[in-house]
């Protein structure tokens, strides 16, 4: 046996390793294709020559070279427990608060992570060496699938030496296939003559249970771990501990991680991140929330059928494949130049879709989307339709790639893309397309409340130049109005008095009408709280603004410069001369407040408040606004022609007030 072959030997395993570690856990990778086969092949050779030097660790050893001759059934060590989902975001946030009692209310940190939608697998390894893959089955047993997992490129044979991994390690976590290669074995089946697959997640789980593991290891399947079965040694007191330990022993973990203080918080993550999801490659059947401390995690347990410190928050998803006709762009209130598909009329979740939306101009490039391709559509949740990936084996003819305007397509200014970011703009703030949709958003439920003034009244006073700012809705006189299409004298005079009367909404309903990047409700009515007036606002710092509690510097850094450019100073200035209060309608309260800890639901018709203000009331006086009614439920605010919500209130036994009960109970 040469000591030089041998060396040589070790030496191109560990590099092959290293660059498999840079291509599939950090997507960083340092060589071309051609120079990492050159390495491969250079082992296979070296091991050829000397196979009394081969291991089962070895890279080349991923490929077994005959089939199986069937499945074995193995006995998990530690069965693999269903998890609790809920559809609900009311039945999510009860979780939490039967979470925090079990717990006795101490703190608790929640972690929420993606739910990829694949095969459910564990992984044994046994002094750094993988022994065993072995899928979920009923909990209790699975099927033996080693031969499968070994070929699976981002699943390591043997765990990094540097991590001090332990004795034996048993991950759990999802094989599943990106969409992206999903779209490379259809045109390789379209190729052969052969049928096309429908989704990931069949490939997948027929893939992984396959005999020949030459047949799953063309299929590029993939790897996430994301918990823990049996393990001597584990270093890890934290879920997000483990995932960080696992990545040092060479594990891929589930990516778009991240641990809260409370649940309230994760709660809200777990929303925003929904709709984020489409800029994922692989398919999520939803998003799971979990206690981080093991510790915590022992002492809350599990039934017979699921652990108590872990619920899955999951939403309904529904695909349709249909033709894309048309590529069009649209701008946003804020400049932002969106891509949209228009599609052939198809049916999705029970209604006829026949547009989606594409995102940015990264999102049509890494997808390939073109003019006259088969698309798959999808609908998850309330999130608008959006496009999955092309069925680029049904492309019959050569497509032209689409090309993103370089000029905003309504006023004809250079556009411009964020600085790190995706987003195309135009950063004309006097563009016809923004000012419609500011304005229209202005007007809405949210912002200012202006009853009447719908989407195609906003375009008729746009497009004829009437209305060019804000403070020109302020502004508009009865003989303008009547002279519109379908505008009488009844209902132009209704409209101006909604006008009139939203001038006095408060500081938190204008900062959110205004349009600032960034700046929602939520901001809104935070800065409101910290600042008794929009002076005050503009007086503030950056730094000032960035010390709010949930603003931070990148919404701070929006804030402050809108509020001291000068089409921020203009429109200020423009609303201030029309009359529009631009005070907080109540101080911030201080010390403890009446609703604190507490649930109310809202329901009827009020007279004094839309839902959106008595929402905002509640939010401000400590409490929670809810949308159902539970045993959980402290009141619900009933107004007139009160139905279903409240019957079950009385059903329950929850008290029910008034809108007066109501604003006397906050004071």
């Amino acid at each position: 046996m040469s000591r030089d072959a041998a060396a040589e030997i070790e030496k191109l395993r560990n590099l092959v390793r290293y660059h498999d570690r840079k291509y599939y856990l950090e997507a960083a990778p340092e060589i071309g294709d051609l120079e990492y086969d050159r390495l491969v092949e250079r082992l296979k050779k070296l091991e050829a020559e000397h196979p009394e030097l081969i291991t089962p660790d070895s890279p080349t050893q991923r490929i077994g070279e005959q089939p199986v001759e069937g499945l074995r059934q193995v006995e998990h060590r530690v069965p693999m427990l269903s998890i609790d989902n809920t559809y609900s975001l009311d039945e999510l946030r009860k979780y939490g608060e039967r979470t925090a009692k079990l717990l006795k209310g101490e703190p608790i940190e929640w972690v929420v992570e993606v739910k990829v939608d694949g095969v459910a697998c564990s992984l044994i390894y046994e002094e750094g060496t993988l022994v065993r893959g072995v899928t979920r089955g009923n909990g209790r047993v699975g099927d033996d699938v080693t031969h499968n997992i070994r070929t699976i490129p981002d699943v390591p044979l043997r765990l990094l030496a540097g991590g001090g991994f332990p004795a034996v390690l048993e991950v759990r976590g999802e094989v599943y296939m990106t969409n992206s290669d999903l779209v490379r074995l259809n045109e390789q089946q379209r190729a052969k003559g052969e049928p096309s697959f429908a989704n990931t997640r069949n490939v997948t789980a027929g893939s992984i249970r396959m005999l020949d593991p030459r047949i799953c290891a063309q299929r590029r399947l993939r790897f996430f771990c994301h918990s823990v079965g049996s393990a001597e040694g584990l270093k890890a007191r934290t879920h997000m501990e483990f995932l960080e330990e696992m990545r040092s022993y060479g594990l891929p973990a589930t990516p778009h991680v991240e641990c809260f203080p409370s649940f309230d918080a994760a709660a809200e993550h777990s929303e925003k991140l929904v709709e984020r999801l489409h800029e994922l490659d692989f398919e999520v059947d939803g998003l799971v929330l979990k206690v981080n401390r093991f510790e915590q995690r022992r002492r809350l347990g599990a039934t017979s059928k699921s652990p108590r410190w872990v619920i899955a928050y999951k939403f309904e998803k529904y695909e349709a494949t249909t033709r894309l006709k048309k590529i069009r762009v649209q701008v946003g209130k804020t400049g932002t130049v969106t891509p949209v598909a228009d599609l052939e009329p198809v049916e999705l979740a029970g209604t006829i879709v026949s547009r989606a939306s594409l995102h940015n101009a990264d999102e049509i490039e890494r997808k390939d989307v073109r003019e006259g391709d088969v698309v798959v559509v999808e609908k998850a949740g309330k999130i608008i339709p959006h496009v999955v990936r092309v069925e680029k084996h049904e492309r019959q003819q050569r497509l032209k790639k689409f090309q993103f305007p370089k000029d905003c397509p309504e006023c004809g200014t250079e556009l411009s893309k964020d600085e790190g970011g995706v987003y195309i703009r135009c950063p004309n703030p006097q563009c016809p397309a923004q000012l419609r949709e500011r304005i229209q958003y202005f007007a809405s439920r949210n912002a200012m409340d202006i009853e009447g003034l719908g989407d195609k009244l906003v375009n008729q006073l746009v497009d004829q130049g009437i209305i060019r700012s804000y403070g020109d809705l302020y502004r508009l006189t009865l003989d303008q109005l009547t002279d519109l299409e379908r505008m009488g004298r009844k209902s132009s005079e209704k409209l101006l008095a909604g006008i009139a009367a939203s001038k006095n909404r408060g500081l938190a309903r204008l900062l959110n009408a205004l349009s600032i990047r960034h700046v929602g409700p939520r901001v809104a009515t935070l800065l409101a709280e910290r600042f008794d007036s929009i002076n005050a606002m503009i007086q503030a710092g950056e730094e000032q603004l960035s010390e709010i509690n949930e603003i931070g510097p990148v919404i701070a850094k929006s804030v402050y410069q809108f509020l001291h450019s000068d089409y921020g100073l203009r429109t200020i200035e423009d609303l201030k001369q029309a009359g529009v209060q631009m005070q907080s309608k109540a101080p911030a309260a201080t010390g403890p407040k009446p609703l604190d800890g507490k649930t109310l639901v809202v329901t009827g018709t009020l007279q004094r408040h839309t839902r959106d203000e008595i929402e905002e009331l509640i939010a401000r006086h400590g409490g929670r606004a809810a949308s159902s009614v539970s045993k959980n439920t402290d009141y619900l605010v009933a107004g007139e022609k009160a139905g279903s919500k409240l019957a079950k209130a009385q059903e329950l036994g929850v008290p029910v007030i008034s809108e007066d009960e109501f604003e006397s109970l906050i004071g």
